[in-house]
């Protein structure tokens, strides 16, 4: 028989965990509880809850990212399917929108137990110039540094650092994303520190796995989505992205659109 200790339904019941669902669950606790509930099997403390939090709130917008045009264009062709549209935007998670925290997890993870909180800034500074020189020899991305539109200075990653020490999570690795800034930094033309690094070194101090970088992107992003769908409906531009795209030419052969 098939099964999954993650839950399951009978006639009167749904059980997550081991715990009823309409008993024990609603009501009783938040989304995040449940997230990780389903996820490890546990509660989280409230330290972890105030972190994971901060994290899906970072994930929910960023304006009109490729992920929500894709999810507006792709409600444009497909009305009748909300899901379709939220999932085509969640599909576009990877190397260079959504899935970098896991990789910038990924690489911190690769050289913080070489980071102490007893030793001094040269060392930390000689870890970090190794991490960006190795990468660069082997022609691998720096992830979590540059910013297109936040050159100088990312607002949520003091903001993010801050709410981690507050909850004891400032670790090797957030120390050593810290040095690597500082030493993109200092460069002729620097590279700011960006959300990736912070969420990535946040996710490798609570010592999950990485891919968790990545799930709770794309959790927090999923609700963002949502919005652009919603106000897709109330006010859509989507016709409008696609029509960009179009030369005069190409518009006047297309069939007249229906009423919608």
């Amino acid at each position: 028989m098939i099964t999954t200790e993650i839950g399951h339904t009978t006639q009167d019941t749904i059980t997550v965990r081991g715990r009823d669902l309409a008993k024990d669950l609603m009501g009783n606790i938040d989304f995040v509880d449940g997230l990780v509930l389903c996820a490890f099997n546990r509660l989280p403390s409230l330290a972890e809850k105030n972190v994971l939090n901060a994290i899906l709130v970072i994930g929910l917008d960023h304006g009109l990212t490729p992920s929500a045009i894709v999810a507006r264009l792709t409600y444009l062709g497909a009305p009748e399917a909300l899901n379709g549209a939220v999932a085509a935007g969640l599909l576009g998670a990877g190397t260079r929108f959504l899935g970098t925290t896991e990789r910038a997890a990924k690489q911190f993870l690769e050289y913080s137990d070489r980071m102490d909180a007893s030793q001094s800034e040269d060392e930390r500074e000689a870890v970090a110039l190794e991490l960006i020189a190795r990468r660069l020899e082997r022609k691998e991305t720096l992830y979590g540094y540059g910013h297109p539109i936040h050159k100088q200075v990312d607002p949520r990653v003091a903001r993010l650092r801050q709410i981690v020490k507050d909850n004891g999570f400032y670790g090797k690795n957030w120390m050593l994303a810290d040095a690597v800034g500082a030493a993109l930094m200092a460069r002729p033309k620097p590279l700011s520190t960006n959300a990736s690094a912070a969420m990535g070194a946040t996710i490798a101090d609570m010592k999950l796995h990485p891919t968790m970088g990545v799930a709770l992107m794309l959790v927090g992003r999923c609700a963002g989505l949502i919005a652009h769908v919603v106000e897709e409906q109330e006010n859509p531009i989507g016709q409008e992205i696609w029509d960009l795209v179009l030369s005069q030419d190409e518009r006047n052969e297309l069939p007249e659109r229906p009423e919608r």
